[in-house]
């Protein structure tokens, strides 16, 4: 690929690092960008600068920092806090992929003279429809399964996927440290980030706590009041606890405390600020409300049996049928929590679409 020129993100973390390594093998002409999102106290932004421009003196490559931290906060941020605060559990990292990464540093690439733009994701780009006047272009599951990041690429534009690459699509992670080792490059043992996409590993719940206070309000099994809460956009369906109960009211509805299997939160009535909570068999359930139907009709029209994830490495449930914005499944499925992702795979691996659950 001699003279075609590469934009790689890279992070300052192993995966980037060898992403831009293999592409400069490859015979690509790379130059590394640095995107800074989000610089507050605690997040090792700094840190992850410089190792990202040692990667690139060590490999050769020229080096940029562009600052997109405005563009994250009003694409990213807020939709992370509205969301919480309207009853959702978004997914930053979706958002963060569709509007930053493979959005307006995409946008960037292509307006300054870049044929591609790379990063360290562990995901493949497949041609499905081989048309060299109209090629049709598909994200697929990563060799690596264990790694696999492309359940967050689903909102990537279809029509930039010709103009992307993921150079470790068809490596495993041990593969990736070893080659970085071998090269000697400063990310080779740097443990993988965490948590929100360009903000690390946080404290959810006292970046909520700061921006939107508490509200108080009653836990609620079978309509009674059996506790309280701090504030609905505190917890997430199927999630275990942090909500106190008044072992007392349990016991005039006639149940136990201590016999009791724990309490899972199963619903939300944002109306009267109640916490819906009951047992985990209760968040269990084989069908799933989405927005819209976002699948490529060109290729589900090839395909027999579609299979779904709603979290990140979560399970592949096949789906029996699609009615409308209703996906039944062939077999429940635990915390299907609105504002979340559905995103569909075929049995090759390849991602035919996704939607939001609501």
């Amino acid at each position: 690929m001699k003279g075609k020129k590469v934009a790689v993100g890279l992070s300052g973390g192993v995966d980037s690092s060898v992403a831009a390594a293999l592409l400069i093998e490859q015979g690509y002409e790379v130059h590394g960008i640095y995107l800074e999102c989000y610089n507050e106290p605690g997040c090792r932004t700094d840190q992850d600068k410089k190792d990202a421009l040692q990667v690139a003196m060590k490999l050769g490559i020229s080096f940029e920092v562009i600052d997109f931290r405005r563009e994250y906060h009003e694409k990213v941020v807020e939709y992370f806090y509205h969301e919480y605060e309207v009853g959702r559990t978004p997914n930053p990292d979706v958002m963060c992929n569709k509007e930053i990464k493979f959005g307006i540093f995409y946008d960037w690439a292509m307006q300054n003279g870049y044929d591609y733009v790379a990063t360290g994701h562990y995901a493949r780009i497949a041609n499905v429809i081989q048309s060299s006047s109209n090629p049709v272009f598909q994200l697929m599951r990563a060799k690596d399964e264990s790694k696999d990041q492309s359940y967050f690429l689903w909102q990537i534009p279809q029509d930039h996927l010709e103009h992307i690459l993921f150079p470790l699509g068809q490596m495993l992670k041990s593969e990736v440290r070893a080659k970085a080792k071998a090269m000697g490059l400063v990310t080779a043992s740097k443990p993988d980030s965490m948590g929100i996409c360009f903000i690390g590993e946080v404290n959810v719940n006292k970046l909520l706590k700061d921006k939107l206070g508490e509200n108080p309000g009653e836990v609620i099994i079978n309509s009674t009041v059996v506790g309280k809460h701090s504030g609905l956009w505190f917890y997430t369906i199927g999630e275990r606890g942090g909500f106190e109960i008044d072992k007392q009211k349990l016991k005039k509805l006639g149940l136990h405390p201590e016999k009791m299997k724990p309490l899972y939160v199963i619903g939300k009535n944002t109306l009267k600020n109640e916490l819906i909570v009951g047992m985990r068999e209760e968040t269990m359930t084989n069908k799933i409300e989405v927005n819209s139907q976002i699948i490529n009709s060109q290729i589900l029209k090839l395909k027999t049996k579609l299979w779904v994830r709603i979290r990140n490495l979560g399970e592949l449930v096949e789906v029996d049928k699609i009615s409308g914005n209703t996906v039944i499944l062939r077999e429940k499925i635990f915390g299907v929590a609105e504002g979340q992702s559905a995103v569909f795979y075929d049995e090759t691996g390849i991602l035919v679409g996704g939607s939001i659950i609501v």
